[in-house]
C-alpha cells in the first residue's frame, strides 16, 4: 500500500485523473476531526474496496487514516446519490451524521456545484436530505428518531410507552441510566450512574468503559454510547465511543441522538449545541415535523491515491 499526494493543482488534477487498474483516488474530509476516505464511485453500485481493504486504509499507522470510508455511489429510490460507508474496522453502519456531511461537500466539489445545494442521499437509515448553507456550513435534515425499543434494537424494556428512558443498565459494576435512540443506527445515552453524583465526561477511560456498552448483552447489534454532561438547558457537552470505530472526535448521529434523550429526560430544550472534542453541532429536534436537524462544518484535509 503506497499513498502520495499530487504535488500542484490537488483538485483539478483529482477530478480529470483517471484511475489505473491499481490506484484509488481519493479526497481526505473531517467534520470536527471526525475524518472519512471519500471515494468517487458514482459508476458503479459496487464499492472499489472491500471491507477489508477500507480496514487497512483505515489504519492510522499502516494506511491513510480514517474513522471510515465513505463511497458515493449512483442514487436508488428516486434518491440523487447513494451513501455506503465501511467503518475501520470493517463493519457496516446504516449512516454516519458526520459523514453524510462531508459526503454533501465531496458531492459539491466533484460535480463543481456553487452555492446554496441540497440533494437527497438514500442511506441504510432511510433518505437523507443535506443542504449546504451560504457560509459553507451543512444542514441536514436527519429525519424522525426512532424511539421503540425493539426497532433501535435494544433488550432493555420499555419506561414510557415504547421508549426505553432513564432505564437501568449494570456496567462496570455501575447502575447507569440510559436513554436508547436510533437515528436509523442505534445510541445509548447516558447522563451518569447511580454511583456517581455528576458525570465528568472528561475524565472517564472511554477505552476501557466504551466496549462494555457497544458489547453489551441488552443491544444485539452493538451500539454507539454517549456520555453527557448538561452546561445549561441548551448547551450540551459528550464524549462518544462509536460501534465499529472506537472513541473518535465527533459523531452527528450521536449528537442527534443526545439532544432527543435529553428533551426526553426533560433535561434541555429542542435546540441544542452539543460541544464535541472536535468542535460543536447545532441541533435541533422540531415539534412540527418530529425531525432532527443538524448543521455544523466539512472540510477537505488532502486529496491522494493509494495503491491497494
Amino acid at each position: 500500500m503506497a499513498v502520495s499526494a499530487p504535488r500542484s493543482g490537488a483538485a483539478t488534477s483529482f477530478l480529470e485523473r483517471r484511475e489505473s487498474e491499481r490506484a484509488l483516488h481519493f479526497v481526505k474530509y473531517q467534520g470536527l476531526g471526525n475524518d472519512f476516505i471519500m471515494v468517487d464511485n458514482r459508476d458503479s453500485s459496487v464499492p472499489k474496496v472491500t471491507p477489508e481493504e477500507a480496514a487497512k486504509l483505515c489504519d492510522r499507522n499502516f494506511g491513510i487514516g480514517a474513522d471510515g470510508v465513505i463511497f458515493v455511489m449512483p442514487g436508488v429510490n428516486g434518491a440523487d446519490y447513494t451513501m455506503r460507508i465501511f467503518n475501520s474496522d470493517g463493519s457496516e453502519p446504516e449512516m454516519c451524521g458526520n459523514g453524510v456531511r462531508c459526503f454533501a461537500r465531496f458531492i459539491a466539489e466533484i460535480e463543481n456545484l456553487q452555492g446554496t445545494n441540497r440533494f437527497t442521499i438514500h442511506t441504510g437509515a432511510g433518505k437523507i436530505v443535506p443542504e449546504i448553507q451560504s457560509d459553507g456550513q451543512v444542514k441536514v435534515d436527519m429525519g424522525e428518531p426512532i424511539l421503540s425499543g425493539l426497532d433501535i434494537p435494544t433488550k432493555l424494556l420499555a419506561t414510557k410507552n415504547k421508549a426505553v428512558v432513564q432505564a437501568e443498565l449494570a456496567v462496570e459494576g455501575l447502575t447507569w441510566h440510559v436513554t436508547c435512540v436510533s437515528m436509523g443506527n442505534p445510541h445509548c445515552v447516558t447522563f451518569g450512574a447511580n454511583e456517581l453524583k455528576v458525570l465528568q465526561v472528561d475524565d472517564l477511560k472511554l477505552s476501557e468503559i466504551g466496549p462494555k456498552f457497544e458489547h453489551h448483552e441488552m443491544f444485539p447489534a452493538r451500539t454507539n454510547t454517549e456520555f453527557v454532561q448538561v452546561l445549561s438547558r441548551s448547551h450540551l457537552k459528550m464524549r462518544v465511543w462509536e460501534r465499529g470505530a472506537g472513541a473518535t472526535l465527533a459523531c452527528g448521529t450521536g449528537a442527534c441522538a443526545v439532544v432527543v434523550a435529553a428533551v426526553l429526560e426533560g433535561r434541555a430544550e429542542r435546540k441544542c449545541v452539543v460541544d464535541l472534542p472536535g468542535g460543536p453541532l447545532e441541533i435541533e429536534w422540531r415539534e412540527d415535523d418530529n425531525h432532527v436537524y443538524m448543521t455544523g462544518p466539512a472540510e477537505v484535509v488532502f486529496y491522494g491515491s493509494v495503491v491497494h
